[in-house]
Formats: C-alpha cells, structure tokens, sequence
C-alpha cells in the first residue's frame, strides 16, 4: 500500500482527506494517510486565533483570520458541491455570514468525512526530501518535543499562503510614535475606534481592513495604493491616495502629496510564498499569482509528479476549486488518472500562463480561473455544479462592489447546486456589530 503525506488541514487537505473518503465509500482501495498540522486543531485559516507572533510552543502563528469578519464574496461561489450550505444548516441562509459560520460549515463536512484520525495536531513539518524513489519527512510533535523521520510516496503541499507576511519598511517607521502591524497580525477593528488609520495596499485584506476600522468607529481611514486605486466610491472618512512616502513622526506623506496625521498604519502588503521545510529541486517559489509557475493543471510539481501542491493561486474560487484540484491529486495518486508526457506537461504550463498574462482586470480574471476551475471538474468525478452561475455570481457581485462598497453583502444570490435563493439578512452590514453564529442562526430569515 503506498503512502501519502498531506501538509495541513485547512480548507485545502480537508478537501483532498475527503476526496480519499469519497472514494473510499465508492469501494476504491485509497493509500494509507498521514496528515501534518502544526495547528491544535484543523481549519487551517479559518481557525481564528487571539494569538499573534508565537504559540505556545515558541512556533509562528499561521492564523490570519480576525473577529468580526463577514464573508466578502457570495457563500454560493465557494459551495461545496458534496456537501450544500442546505444540508448543514438545514434552512436557506443569506448570502453573506460571519467567519464562525462559514467555519462550521467547513467542519461539518469534515466531521461527517471522519478524517480526523488521519491527522496529527500540533505536529510541525521541519524537512521534506525526495532521494529520487521516495521522500523523506522530518516531523516534530510540538507537544511531546519528540522527532520523527518517515517515508512516503507522495506528498500534498496543503499549507495554504496566507501565514507568512511581506513586511515592507518605509522611512520614518522606527520613529513613528503610533501602532504598526501587518495585516496578519489585525484581530479586532475596535482597537482603532476614534484613531486615525493608515492602510496600506489596495488588496482584498486592504479592502475590508478599512472597511472594518470604518464601520467600527475609526476617525478616519487612508488608504494608499501602490499601482492601482480600488476605485470604490469610499464614504465620508475614508480616502483613497497613492502609496506611502514617508513618515514625519506621526504624519503620513504621500507620493501625490497628500498627508494625513496618523495613530495606526495596517500594512496589507500581501503574503509570502513560503516553503522552508521543503528542499529547494522541490519548492514552489511563486509571486500571489492565477497561474503559479512549474504546476501542471495548478497542482502537479513539473519536475517530480509525485509532488503536489493545493491552492497556490490568487483566488476568486476557493473551496469547490480546492475539491477539484483534490480530486484530480486524488485519482492522479490511485492511479485513476494519468499524466501526459513532459513535452504536453510543459506545453499546458505555457499555454495557460499566456493567458494569464494577457487579464486586464478581474472580469477577466474571474473567467481565466472559471475556465481553470471547469477544466479540473471536466477530468474528475466531482459532483456536478453549475460553474456558469457561479461566473455570472462573481461578475454580478463585482458589480455591486463597484456600486456602493458598504451595500455589497446586502445581497442575495442563488446556489449553483440547488439552485436555493439566499433570504436577505436580517440586518444591514454596516449596522450588525454582533458577528456570532449564535445571533446569525437564531433569527428567522
């Protein structure tokens, strides 16, 4: 029986630990299955977290996640097509919940796969190598302190790239007499209540820090880009300039000239793609990008196919492409499926990479990875869902973004599964301060 080792439990080596159960069920003989996670518990990301810095153990924390965080896409883009908000909550619920719903979700699938007893807690991955017939991982049982060298014949790279920061340093940061941090290390927006805040990058984590210290009560937020302006049509107290120049003690200047006096800066400059564990023949080294470099169809190392790497891209999808990305990894390790021959595998990278480099803007790329996404789905037996509507959702939400910044999770979308139309909530973003699933649930819709 061969063996596979699958690096973390969040929302990507859940799917591919369900994509081996599923199979199982069918009555397919799957590999025998040890899965990392330097984590307590699974959930990966979503797996919120007081802490920043060091755990317990002295180890970094990966968690990003903060309180009061509210889905910022439509929950029926990243549905799973197994596993229906439907079936987990048993009654239609909006389009937008809280982190500690979505969570739920996440692990009610998760449960009812019972794959926990393949996973390893608070077990940190130190080495990954390949002698040419196998690999080699080095572990470390944070708990007991104690080491472990094992073999295995595949590898699945699931540790996400949302744990690692890119720090930049700007002129006048050591003398700066407020709050610096990175958006890794943001936990609650109430901390910047009647401060002036300084947001740096025009990001996803950019977007909906400000619109957090905004909506929590920030005096006032400034967002500085570096390229590109989001463009919204920003509130009163919000403004968008172009990226940092300097500090002056506690004033920002900026490279258009506009300055702003400053209590907090969040830098949202974005992740690392960071594999110290792996040896270097075999490591990802990729910017946040749709189309990471060296992965045939997104997940298959180029230059040892028993290596596979899960959700390396930017991402507009997220959970039902990590699926079709697992299952694929999944019926390449059973030997369901196989792979072309080197010249097709390096002719699919380029083809797909030219296309990237040719998007213009997220329609665009929203499209790009619907195709990417459709593409998987097309070779795997991931139950049918409608990836037509779920463009059509993504485009239409954009849209909404673009119309007013502070109504978008107001909206109601339609699942692509069950074609289930999303209640409105009950409450207006802006005004629902209680983020708890306890109050999302408890209210008829």
């Amino acid at each position: 029986m061969s063996k596979v080792a699958i690096i973390g439990s969040g929302p990507c080596g859940l799917s591919i630990l369900r994509s081996f159960h599923q199979a199982e069920l069918k009555g397919e003989k799957i590999p025998e299955i040890t899965c990392f996670d330097k984590q307590s518990d699974w959930g990966g990301l979503w797996n919120y977290s007081w802490r920043t810095g060091s755990d317990q153990y002295g180890d970094t924390v990966p968690n990003s996640m903060y309180r009061y965080l509210w889905s910022n896409g439509p929950k029926e883009c990243l549905e799973f097509a197994d596993y229906t908000f439907d079936e987990h909550f048993g009654k239609a619920i909006p389009s937008f919940p809280p982190r500690e719903v979505l969570y739920d979700y996440i692990l009610g699938r998760a449960k009812k796969s019972d794959v926990k007893k393949y996973i390893r807690f608070d077990t940190i991955v130190t080495s990954v190598s390949h002698n040419g017939k196998e690999f080699s991982i080095k572990s470390k049982d944070k708990k007991n302190n104690s080491l472990l060298n094992e073999k295995f014949d595949n590898v699945v790279v699931a540790t996400g790239h949302f744990s690692i920061p890119f720090i930049p340093e700007y002129e006048g940061m050591k003398s700066f007499p407020g709050r610096i941090l990175h958006s890794h290390d943001f936990r609650d927006a109430e901390e910047f209540r009647g401060k002036n805040v300084i947001v740096l990058g025009s990001s996803y984590s950019a977007e909906d820090i400000a619109l957090q210290c905004y909506k929590y009560g920030a005096s006032s937020v400034t967002i500085g880009y570096r390229n590109n302006p989001m463009g919204f049509k920003w509130p009163s107290g919000m403004k968008e300039v172009h990226y940092l120049d300097r500090l002056e003690g506690k004033k920002a200047v900026f490279k258009d000239g506009h300055t702003q006096d400053a209590d907090a800066i969040v830098l949202c400059t974005g992740y690392l793609h960071h594999f110290p564990f792996i040896e270097d023949k075999l490591k990802l080294e990729t910017n946040n990008r749709l189309y990471p470099p060296k992965l045939y169809k997104g997940v298959v190392w180029q230059d040892n196919h028993s290596l596979f790497y899960l959700g390396m891209q930017d991402q507009f999808h997220t959970f039902n492409m990590f699926d079709a990305q697992a299952w694929y990894v999944r019926d390449l390790i059973v030997n369901k499926a196989s792979l072309p021959t080197d010249a097709e595998i390096s002719e699919d990278i380029s083809q797909w990479m030219a296309k990237e480099g040719k998007l213009e803007d997220p329609l665009q790329m929203i499209d790009f990875q619907t195709e990417y996404t459709k593409d998987l789905c097309s070779m795997v037996d991931y139950p049918e869902i409608d990836m037509e509507l779920i463009r059509k959702h993504f485009h239409d939400w954009e849209h909404h973004k673009e119309d007013d910044i502070l109504q978008y999770r107001n909206k109601s979308f339609s699942s692509a599964v069950t074609g289930t139309v999303a209640p409105l909530h009950h409450t207006n973003w802006l005004d629902a301060m209680d983020d708890s699933m306890e109050t999302f649930m408890n209210t008829k819709f």
